[in-house]
């Protein structure tokens, strides 16, 4: 899987590079961190939906479109997958690959960010 993803990723910085006029994919890079949040956002959400309504195979597409806006949010913020790979690898031999670090090991209690609806900064509204 992880190949998949590195493919995808290098198929998104290669796209970034592409006329935004015909590459979704330029435009979401170039609109910043902010919209490609937002999208992937969107994304997340649509899964839970449908997920709640036992619809496996709209979670199946709507998982496909999650992984892809995240990889775009990892290329609009500088991330790269073998930076995530390293951080899942740290938390495997920590607590195994199934379970998910306490939140007190993964950010000092005083470091929590807080969290903050995204239309109060004007990422409510869905664009399609």
């Amino acid at each position: 899987m992880s190949d998949s993803i590195a493919r995808l990723y290098q198929a998104v910085e290669a796209a970034s590079e592409r006329d935004p006029a015909t590459s979704r994919t330029a435009r979401l890079i170039r609109a910043g961190v902010p919209k490609a949040a937002k999208k992937m956002a969107e994304e997340a959400v649509e899964v839970v939906i449908d997920a709640m309504a036992g619809e496996s195979e709209a979670v199946v597409r709507e998982s496909a479109d999650l992984i892809y806006n995240l990889v775009v949010l990892w290329a609009a913020a500088g991330v790269r997958p073998e930076q995530v790979w390293a951080e899942m690898e740290r938390r495997e031999r920590m607590m195994g690959i199934a379970e998910k670090l306490p939140k007190k090991d993964v950010v000092a209690a005083s470091a929590r960010r807080k969290v903050v609806a995204l239309a109060a900064h004007g990422y409510g509204k869905r664009s399609r």
